[in-house]
C-alpha cells in the first residue's frame, strides 16, 4: 500500500492479540498515532499471560493479576481507554472453533474498520499462540463475524453481525504499509516500560526496539516505522 495520508482513513480498530506486550512491541506507534488522530482503538488481549515468567513458585492468578494491570496502563499511556480480555488461556490457544469464536464475539462487539493481528503465514512465526491468534482473527474476519449463521448465540445475546474493512498483520514477511511512527517512537517504549515484569527496565531492550524501527523505516524520509501488510476484505 502506498505510504500517503489515507492510510489511516478508518475510524475504528481493533487490535488482536495473544499476550499482554504484544501489541505494544508491534503496533505501539501505530497506536498512539491513530488515538492523537482521534480515532477508537480498541486492544482484544487473547490471554492475560499467565505462564509469562520464569519462576515456577509464581501463581498463575497472581500474573494475571499483574499482567492485566500492565496492559491497561500500556494502553492508557497510548490513549486506549479499552482493553477486551478474552480470557483464553496462555500457551494454550488453537485455530479452533472455541478460539474463533471469541474473537468474532469482541469484533462484533467492537465493530471496526480494520483488525491488527499477528501475522500466522509468516514462514518461522514461532510462537504457537501467536499463530493461533492470528488465524483466529483472519477466520473472524471474514466469514465468520459478518456471517448471522456463525456463532448464532451470539446474535441471540445481541452481538450482531459485523463486517471488517481491512485485516492489518504486524511481523509481516513482506508488508506493503509502513507507518511513520517517528512521532511516537518514544510514547511506544514509555508504553513498553509498563509491562515492567516482562521487560523490566533496560537500556538493551529500548535501543533493540529503536533499531527495529529505524529498520523498517530504511528507504523511508522518516527515521521510525512499523509495518503490515494488509488485506482488504470488503467488495
Amino acid at each position: 500500500m502506498p505510504i500517503g495520508e489515507d492510510w489511516h482513513q478508518y475510524d475504528r480498530y481493533l487490535v488482536v492479540v495473544a499476550h499482554p506486550d504484544d501489541a505494544e512491541f508491534s503496533s505501539a506507534g501505530t497506536i498512539a498515532v491513530l488515538t492523537a488522530l482521534g480515532k477508537h482503538v480498541v486492544i482484544a488481549q487473547v490471554t492475560s499471560g499467565d505462564k509469562g515468567t520464569a519462576d515456577f513458585m509464581t501463581p498463575t492468578g497472581q500474573m494475571i493479576t499483574t499482567r492485566e494491570a500492565e496492559e491497561i496502563e500500556a494502553a492508557r499511556r497510548l490513549g486506549v481507554t479499552e482493553v477486551d480480555f478474552l480470557h483464553q488461556t496462555d500457551g494454550e490457544l488453537m485455530p479452533d472453533l472455541k478460539l474463533r469464536g471469541a474473537v468474532v464475539a469482541s469484533v462484533r462487539r467492537h465493530k471496526p474498520d480494520v483488525i491488527i493481528t499477528h501475522d500466522p503465514f509468516r514462514p518461522y512465526a514461532f510462537h504457537p499462540d501467536h499463530r493461533a491468534v492470528g488465524f483466529a482473527a483472519h477466520d473472524a474476519a471474514y466469514p465468520s463475524a459478518r456471517d448471522p449463521h456463525a456463532f448464532p448465540e451470539q446474535t441471540a445475546q445481541g452481538l450482531e453481525p459485523h463486517k471488517t474493512g481491512e485485516v492489518w498483520y504486524f511481523n509481516a514477511e513482506h508488508p506493503d504499509l509502513i507507518v511513520d511512527i517517528s512521532s511516537t517512537m518514544e510514547t511506544k517504549i514509555d508504553a513498553l516500560r509498563a509491562h515492567f515484569s516482562q521487560v523490566g527496565d533496560r537500556d538493551e531492550v529500548w535501543d533493540r526496539v529503536r533499531d527495529r524501527a529505524r529498520e523498517l523505516a530504511a528507504n523511508e524520509p522518516f527515521e521510525f516505522a512499523e509495518a503490515y501488510k494488509v488485506v482488504q476484505i470488503r467488495r
